[in-house]
């Protein structure tokens, strides 16, 4: 009944159908071990909201200052608490996770002080927050920060040697991107990530070690302030808001890393005090208790794409056998045309917009242009489904996201058939 369905409906043929049963066989070991995760991750969630003992009074908006907003303050417990942190923030007025990151490098780091990528370049956005490109406006370099990276060894490692070189008297903050960003690398693992820590507080305990979570929760068993980050950081769009919340980033980490970030997303005297919630907690809530499901139903059809993908041909990061521990799949195409194409097909799947033929254009913060395929209820959310990449060799896609498993591989499907017929 299904395969007259999708021939029907999206007329795809019976040698796409039959290599996709062939290879959702081949990945169930991977699919089952994707749900066990979920499910232990699900229960870690359900227990801080019993532990906490949310209830209706949560949800209630406050306007205005929002003083003693307990919805907001608890949901911030809740956070730590699942994710293994002393203390954190969760808003719904941080517009995204570049902002939220920009606010944790600003509120620790001063004038003379100097930022250390040990992963390799940042992701794109974060290039002019830093002073790497642009004009200014405000960026770290205009406020006196240094910086310095430490690009990856060619297989993808840390290179420690250089780490440790580079690490001066004046380093103060080391950042480390979890997902591969518009990179072909392997994502950070959160016992990688924990090793890098371990390195950098080996050589001084007062450096703050700062984690670009996004795309990683609730990938894996535990988050990354579990082994020692001072901050991670994430967008509530993304897979901590479950698909439901409709704005927002959080940081959690140490008590005095996260007040220092407060006094940056508001202002010093004030900090976390203010911020009303207006008709935001529900959303917030109920997105966080759904998140480690709706991130299963991606990561799978993470696996189901990698594993598509690479029978058609084409190389994929990370392979679907292997050890997931963000909700991104890289598939390099080697050509513009293709790329595009693999976009457009995943546009084409989504609930939303599905009728519209995304294009490369140029996008605020993006020094090339990028596509992006988003056919989300609330705009950009990536956990929902997208399928974006910039347009420059080798012309990489990364696809992420799918609130459920059983749509998202329709959208896979539609994106492997134009990019073979193309």
């Amino acid at each position: 009944m299904m395969r007259a369905l999708l021939k029907e409906q999206y007329g795809l043929d019976d040698h796409l159908i039959d290599l996709a049963e062939r290879v959702e066989e081949k990945i169930a070991p991977q699919l089952a071990e994707v749900d066990r995760i979920g499910a232990y991750n699900g229960v870690k969630v359900l227990r801080s909201f019993q532990r906490h003992n949310i209830s209706e009074t949560h949800f209630a908006p406050t306007t205005g200052y929002g003083y003693d907003d307990l919805g907001r303050d608890t949901l911030d417990k809740v956070y730590a608490d699942t994710f293994g942190a002393q203390d954190a923030l969760v808003r719904h007025s941080i517009v995204n996770g570049t902002q939220a990151i920009a606010s944790c490098l600003y509120g620790v780091l001063r004038p003379g002080d100097t930022l250390v990528a040990a992963t390799g370049a940042p992701y794109d956005t974060l290039e002019e927050v830093i002073g790497i490109r642009g004009n200014g406006c405000g960026s770290l370099r205009e406020f006196g920060v240094g910086y310095r990276q430490v690009d990856l060894l060619p297989d993808g490692g840390v290179d420690f040697d250089t780490l440790r070189k580079t690490i001066d008297p004046s380093c103060r903050a080391v950042l480390i991107q979890r997902s591969k960003g518009y990179a072909w690398r392997d994502s950070m693992s959160v016992a990688r990530i924990g090793e890098i820590i371990s390195f950098v507080k080996n050589i001084r305990q007062d450096i703050y070690c700062i984690v670009d979570n996004c795309y990683g929760e609730f990938v894996e068993e535990t988050e990354p302030a579990s082994v020692g980050a001072d901050l991670i950081v994430g967008s509530l769009i993304k897979n901590p808001g479950g698909g439901l919340a409709r704005s927002g980033g959080y940081v959690a980490g140490t008590k005095e890393a996260v007040e220092q970030v407060s006094y940056r997303l508001t202002c010093p005297g004030i900090g976390r005090e203010c911020g009303a919630t207006l008709e935001n907690n529900r959303m917030l809530y109920q997105g966080f208790f759904m998140a480690p499901h709706t991130v299963a139903q991606s990561v799978k059809a993470a696996v189901f794409c990698g594993a598509l993908m690479q029978e058609l041909g084409f190389a994929v990061c990370p392979a679907p056998n292997e050890k997931r521990t963000d909700i991104i799949q890289a598939i390099r195409f080697g050509a513009p045309e293709k790329l595009v194409r693999f976009c457009q097909g995943i546009q084409a799947g989504a609930p939303v917009d599905s009728f519209v033929v995304p294009e490369p254009w140029d996008m605020p913060g993006y020094e090339n242009q990028v596509i992006m395929a988003a056919g989300a209820f609330t705009q950009g959310s990536s956990i929902e489904i997208s399928a974006d990449g910039p347009i420059r060799e080798p012309y990489i896609a990364y696809y992420q996201g799918g609130l459920t498993y059983e749509s998202a591989k329709i959208a896979v499907l539609l994106a492997a058939r134009n990019v073979t017929e193309g």
